[in-house]
């Protein structure tokens, strides 16, 4: 009778199954490591090894590059600064500023400046100056709520590096002791900045303390006021300053304006350069400006400008008026507040306006409408404050017409003859 072979069967599959049992009690140290299910099991106090410390993962993955202090953005780098700095979070400050750009002396000013608590003014407390150079080095303020003029903002020059925003430099307002200079930081940047605020608060008096006045005149000054206040420009919140070009002793900028619903904007250039340690700005070229003006506000004609150049040399502001008329109008009444604004603040100071009309009419009645003109300029200015002898008033008729009061072909031109009625305002300082 043949033996049955089965349970030799079951012998070997016993054998194979206790051979890979030895060999996985052998290589599983190289496996990985799981709890076991019965750990609940364990003593209540075993002996372990003291736990590996691991560093903290960030929260907020998406923004972890400007927490340690750069950023792809340089608005989302400037935004966690100043929040720290209104929360008072020193520690998270001095993180994202960087050791580079806080050294021990700015620190130290720094947490004085924090003591007590700051606010940023709203609504742009925080305010993109400009380039310092093109697309790699750019300047942003922070503007202080509550603190004496001059002793209100924070500078931050930050520079890009491999796509990331850090910064490279902070620039803290001078303490309670310290004088306050005209400009911080006092570069070109930083000038060019200051007499474009000036202007745009209408403040003549500093704007002017920013210019050279053998290059940049008084009237150019006054016009531009007029013109940011007519045109409703404001510097462009993105790059309002770009940097054309930066030498030892010159630098150029692109000053970008925009409207005040930021729907349409327009551009000119500020030139500066270094006299006597000091930066001023030594040209401004306003064509491209003047240019927009004249086609939002002024009806398409580049003649009809608040800015006109003198014969005798030099800008002049105009005033216009309309056909036989010799009345203020709003628009001319606008352009006044600012001269008297000018003149008022130094009684010292002298202006000559000169009464203009068209061609059309007499000899005689064009030279009495040209004297009613700057006659009824004179009496504005003096019920608003002037002097009366600082003005001095002349007619001139129809004798210097700024455009031709007829075509080529001898017709009447209704548009050349708008630009000739009106009173030049020429600033004799």
């Amino acid at each position: 009778m043949q033996r049955s072979k089965l349970p030799h069967f079951f012998l070997g599959l016993a054998a194979v199954i206790a051979l890979a049992a030895i060999v996985i009690l052998i290589t599983r140290p190289g496996l990985p490591t799981k709890a076991p299910a019965a750990v609940a099991a364990l003593p209540e106090n075993p002996v372990t090894a003291p736990p590996i410390e691991r560093p903290a993962i960030p929260q907020n993955p998406d923004t972890s590059a400007a927490t340690v202090g750069s950023a792809a953005d340089p608005a989302l780098l400037v935004a966690q600064i100043a929040q720290a700095l209104e929360a008072g979070d020193l520690a998270k400050l001095s993180h994202l500023i960087g050791k580079a750009a806080l050294d021990s002396e700015n620190s130290a000013r720094l947490q004085a400046l924090a003591a007590s608590p700051l606010r940023l003014r709203q609504p742009d407390g925080i305010r993109e100056v400009g380039e310092i150079e093109l697309n790699a080095r750019s300047r942003w303020a922070l503007e202080l709520d509550g603190q004496p003029p001059g002793r209100d903002r924070i500078f931050l020059d930050l520079r890009r590096q491999n796509g990331k925003w850090a910064v490279e430099k902070i620039t803290l307002p001078p303490g309670p002791d310290e004088p306050i200079p005209k400009a911080i930081p006092a570069d070109s940047l930083n000038v060019a900045d200051a007499f474009l605020q000036a202007v745009l608060k209408q403040d003549f008096e500093r704007a002017r303390a920013f210019v050279d006045p053998a290059t940049v005149s008084d009237a150019k000054i006054a016009g531009l006021c007029i013109l940011f206040e007519e045109g409703e420009y404001r510097l462009r919140k993105s790059k309002p300053l770009r940097a054309m070009f930066q030498r030892d002793d010159t630098a150029g900028y692109l000053a970008y304006v925009e409207t005040r619903d930021g729907k349409q904007s327009a551009q000119f250039a500020i030139t500066l350069k270094q006299a006597t340690a000091k930066w001023i700005v030594s040209e401004i070229n306003l064509n491209q400006l003047l240019a927009d003006y004249a086609r939002r506000v002024a009806g398409g004609d580049l003649y009809y400008t608040p800015l006109v150049k003198n014969p005798g040399g030099g800008d002049t502001l105009a005033l216009y008026f309309e056909f036989d008329e010799d009345e203020i109008n709003p628009r001319t009444s606008r352009q006044l507040e600012i001269v008297t604004l000018i003149l008022r603040s130094d009684p010292g100071k002298k202006i000559t306006l000169s009464g203009h009309t068209d061609a059309l009419g007499t000899v005689g009645y064009n030279n009495s409408l040209s004297s009613r003109r700057a006659d009824v300029v004179r009496d504005y200015l003096i019920k608003a404050g002037v002097d009366a002898r600082q003005i001095v008033t002349v007619a001139k008729g129809a004798s210097q017409p700024r455009r031709p009061n007829v075509t080529e072909t001898g017709v009447d031109d209704p548009e050349g003859r708008r630009a000739n009625r009106r009173t030049e305002i020429y600033l004799d300082f």
